[in-house]
């Protein structure tokens, strides 16, 4: 198992564009259906595997393009370590001195760490100097995993 890093700075108003954080549906608008509704398909087919925003399920994130992946990590430490970095980076921007409170974001360090230990997901978002959103996520990869229908962008 190992572990994809991945991180999205902007504006709130672009973060909250929910349609383009979505994939498409598995199967398209029957034919004949509303052109309104094939031509949203098509757009969001097109648009979501190329889109920077960060997609809604945290898994998804293995489906966007490879230059996304900000860092490659085998063990859940340097994951970690990773996330810890890039929290101390943005804590300075953060909206609360309470979401800046070394002791929280140690507690988030931690449970993160704990979790990819077993092969889940992480995921953070903090609101930084208004309009901007920080998005964090962590996702694991593991080949013998057949429940994760989403394949390694790096393989």
């Amino acid at each position: 198992m190992h572990h994809h890093g991945y991180l999205w700075v902007g504006p709130k108003s672009r973060f909250d564009q929910e349609a383009l954080r979505r994939p498409p549906h598995p199967e398209p608008p029957p034919a004949g259906g509303r052109p309104e509704l094939v031509q949203r398909y098509r757009e969001v087919a097109a648009e979501f595997p190329s889109c920077d925003l960060p997609p809604l399920e945290t898994r998804h994130w293995l489906r966007k393009p490879t230059v996304q992946v900000r860092g490659t990590w085998d063990d859940a430490r340097d994951a970690a370590a990773w996330l810890r970095e890039r929290l101390t980076e943005y804590a300075p921007r953060f909206l609360s001195d309470a979401q800046r409170d070394e002791r929280r974001l140690c507690a988030l360090v931690t449970s993160a760490e704990a979790r990819l230990r077993w092969g889940g997901d992480v995921s953070l978002g903090h609101y930084l100097e208004r309009p901007t959103f920080l998005s964090l996520a962590l996702v694991a990869c593991s080949p013998k995993d057949g429940t994760r229908a989403l394949l390694c962008p790096m393989r």
